[in-house]
């Protein structure tokens, strides 16, 4: 079986077992992942994070906002995505008033509205808090197959400590990855740090 094959069958397994969690199990699995990530949170140099940027979860992912917001350092800024699809790109932006700034975007993830939201430099950004659909145990990562946050860490934040946020379900022991596939520093899921 071609890799790109193996990707794609993962991908379509793990999410549909993913897409089986009811949203109290979601949100009680998130609850445990947010405890873990605080923890981790709290070591160097992670407690001196200014700049975090976090995705904001969509459907069945690990649910992020305001679970997040809560052990936010003082004085760190949160950054969210915003997608540009003809580009193919990721665009971030500071979130200081959710309520406001924040719209349905691509495939109706909440998005900034770029018209109530100040750019963020990616190269300020420390951390940023990844989703996925299938992780390992040495870091791999596979996206939702579009490259986005491949692409943006490669080429705009190779400086930041990355953070994969899952449920148990979606760990695997090794993923078939490919060159551009841009590893994690750190794996949190509701059972604790993986990674």
């Amino acid at each position: 079986m071609q890799i790109e094959e193996q990707r794609r069958r993962l991908r379509d397994q793990v999410l549909t077992a993913r897409d089986g969690l009811t949203p109290a199990q979601r949100r009680q699995k998130s609850a445990a992942i947010h405890v873990a990530l605080a923890a981790l949170a709290a070591r160097k140099p992670m407690r001196r994070a200014g700049v975090v940027m976090v995705y904001l979860h969509f459907r069945s992912e690990v649910e992020t906002l305001p679970a997040l917001a809560a052990h936010l350092p003082a004085g760190c800024r949160l950054a969210v995505p915003l997608t540009r699809v003809k580009e193919k790109r990721l665009e971030v932006f500071q979130l200081t008033d959710p309520d406001r700034q924040l719209r349905p975007g691509y495939c109706g993830i909440p998005e900034p509205d770029p018209a109530f939201s100040q750019p963020q430099d990616p190269t300020e950004i420390d951390l940023v808090l990844l989703p996925g659909s299938v992780f390992d145990h040495q870091g791999g990562r596979l996206g939702y197959g579009g490259g986005y946050y491949d692409r943006f860490l490669a080429d705009h934040a190779p400086q930041a400590i990355r953070i994969g946020l899952a449920f148990d379900l979606q760990v695997v022991p090794q993923l078939p990855l490919l060159p551009h596939d841009q590893r994690l520093h750190h794996l949190v899921t509701e059972s604790g740090v993986v990674l």
